[in-house]
């Protein structure tokens, strides 16, 4: 797969539990024309191949691994393969941030929407300073 961050494209991975949410996100984008703007592009764990119960230390390696920017709501640090424990123990200087959505049920109000996807292009824009973060709450 292309490297997301060297050729600007960046392709964003859809939490299996968000993907409803997510398509109001990006639905909020292109209404602002900003999809126009960057390339980004959403995709979710059908289009990549995924299982939906699959573990967050497998969604973590894979979205590393293929250069996505994995984005969520609910990963937490309950048990060894969970995301924070992932990215406590695997995450590098180069690594990906992980985008989570403090409050997803709030993505169906239009301010919290947009201000959700402010935050997500600002992170895009300029994401080789976000490298090795590790996780950045939105908005």
């Amino acid at each position: 797969m292309e490297n997301a961050v060297r050729h600007s494209r960046v392709v964003v991975l859809i939490d299996h539990n968000i993907e409803w949410q997510a398509t109001l996100l990006w639905s909020a984008l292109r209404s602002e024309g900003w999809l126009e703007l960057y390339p980004l592009e959403m995709v979710m764990f059908n289009d990549v191949g995924l299982a939906h119960d699959s573990n967050d230390r497998d969604v973590w390696r894979f979205a590393q691994k293929s250069r996505m920017i994995l984005l969520t709501a609910n990963r937490n640090m309950e048990g060894k393969h969970s995301l924070e424990k992932t990215i406590r123990e695997e995450n590098t200087p180069a690594s990906l941030p992980v985008l989570t959505i403090s409050q997803e049920v709030r993505l169906r109000e239009r301010e919290y929407r947009t201000r959700c996807a402010e935050r997500l292009l600002e992170i895009v824009f300029d994401i080789e300073n976000y490298l090795g973060i590790g996780r950045i709450f939105i908005p």
